[in-house]
């Protein structure tokens, strides 16, 4: 027995050895697979492994070159000039192999014709999906190659500039396009653009240019996923953007509505989320505006919006009068803090959610929210709170009087109550007295549905 407990290093070591060997015998897929979690310029120094690993890197599926990675701080002639001819040499020693996935981040160190050709040079292999986070004042450092890309199924573009849009487009495998910071030229290349992707499934356009344009068109039957964040103007513009998707089955708006949002053909829809920051202008106006894409939203079961949603609905006044309601909503957020008109709308808009199984107050009350239990508002209880609430979840509590009236009444009101979850805010000193004397309040009341469990977070 001790003689074999004293060859054990020996044996330790072989079965490293055996390991080694091991891996460096396994397929080509297994070890491109192996690659893909490394960063490009670490997959290259994988060469210096051994004779197996020496050559693996020229076919390695993913390629990431992010030139804030490689030089965080000050960025010199010198830095700029290695970034680029690592990049340079990358592509030239790569093999004939296809790429599954190129991102490319240039923010210091680029020179717009090579940046073209890096492209070009991917899109020549076959690329599925391109990544790319290019500050450039060149508009022509995407190559117009790029929007004939047969093979591309996720094209992702960060630009902070116009980009030049082909009145030619054939992208027959593009399901995913997202668009950062671009500026659009004109209405008909736009429009042309997501038309001609025949199989989109997702869009997203994040904090884009729009002031060219009057009419934002986004026409399609595949569409399923839509995210646009607007950029706010403050006043109204006068553009429209009409979105046409009736398999559309969830739609993330953000945005002042200085731009008309028209939905048409959404009755799909099955996840909403509407932020709208603030009522800066016209509340009437707004409000109009709000209430018409909330009407497009009746099928939604699961409904994200923020306060100034709600609140234009005390703005709403007669363009209430044809109010639909939600057959199928049982989750609603709001997300933002709730002030006395916000309140009066929340509640009025529980009037048309017959079936609302979930609230969720993501961040709480504004301090100087009043409310108080006989305040008249609780004269009328929507009956969605009496007869179908589950769960309420009220976030960022700090426990000033008219968040905890809200939970009383919820709890006095609610009879099938199971859950409510109450989050502390976690900015504010922690007064753990007042804290006790507030849950041992909350577990006291009165309850409609004396099973309902309190949890404090």
């Amino acid at each position: 027995m001790s003689e074999k407990r004293h060859h054990n290093p020996h044996e330790i070591d072989q079965t490293d050895d055996d390991m080694i060997d091991y891996i460096s015998n396994l397929p080509d897929s297994i070890l491109h697979h192996i690659l893909s979690f490394l960063p490009t310029k670490e997959v290259v120094k994988t060469s210096k492994l051994s004779k197996r690993w020496k050559t693996m890197w020229v076919s390695a599926p993913n390629l990431d070159f992010d030139d804030g990675l490689l030089y965080p701080y000050d960025v010199d002639f010198q830095h700029s000039t290695s970034f680029i001819n690592f990049v340079e040499r990358i592509l030239s020693l790569r093999d004939a192999s296809k790429i599954d996935k190129f991102r490319l981040s240039c923010c210091v160190c680029f020179n717009p014709s090579q940046i073209s050709s890096w492209i070009s040079n991917v899109i020549m292999h076959n690329v599925q999906e391109l990544d790319l986070s290019i500050f450039s004042e060149y508009a022509s450092v995407i190559p117009q190659s790029i929007f004939d890309c047969k093979s591309l199924v996720i094209l992702k573009i960060n630009l902070d500039h116009v980009i030049e849009i082909p009145s030619r487009i054939s992208l027959p495998c593009l399901k995913t396009l997202h668009l950062s910071l671009v500026i659009f030229p004109n209405d008909d290349s736009t429009e042309n653009l997501f038309s001609s992707c025949l199989v989109l499934e997702e869009l997203a356009l994040m904090d884009c240019m729009f002031m060219n344009l009057k009419n934002i068109t986004i026409s399609s039957l595949t569409l399923k996923r839509l995210t646009i964040h607007d950029l706010p103007c403050y006043m109204p513009s006068g553009r429209k953007i009409k979105i046409d998707a009736k398999n559309l089955t969830y739609l993330e708006f953000m945005g002042d509505l200085s731009s008309e949002v028209i939905l048409n053909s959404v009755s799909s829809l099955a996840k909403a989320c509407i932020n709208i920051p603030y009522l800066y202008y016209y509340p009437e106006e707004v409000a109009c505006c709000i209430v018409d894409i909330l009407k497009r939203l009746q099928n939604v079961v699961f409904l994200s919006v923020s306060n100034c949603a709600m609140e234009s609905l005390v703005f709403a006044g007669s363009m209430l009068d044809r109010f639909p309601v939600f057959p199928n909503l049982t989750h609603l957020v709001l997300t933002m803090k709730i002030w006395n008109d916000s309140f009066r709308g929340f509640m009025h808009f529980l009037n048309f959610c017959p079936t609302l199984q979930s609230i969720d107050l993501s961040e709480g009350f504004e301090r100087l929210m009043r409310l108080d239990e006989n305040d008249s508002i609780w004269l009328s209880v929507p009956l969605c709170i009496s007869y179908h609430l589950k769960t309420l979840t009220s976030k960022n509590f700090q426990a000033n009087d008219s968040e905890i009236c809200f939970l009383k009444c919820v709890l006095k009101y609610a009879r099938v109550l199971e859950k409510m979850n109450v989050s502390w805010c976690t900015t504010e000193p922690q007064d753990l007295k007042k804290r006790r004397e507030v849950r041992k309040g909350l577990e006291t009341t009165e309850k409609s549905c004396a099973a309902c469990i309190i949890k404090f977070l």
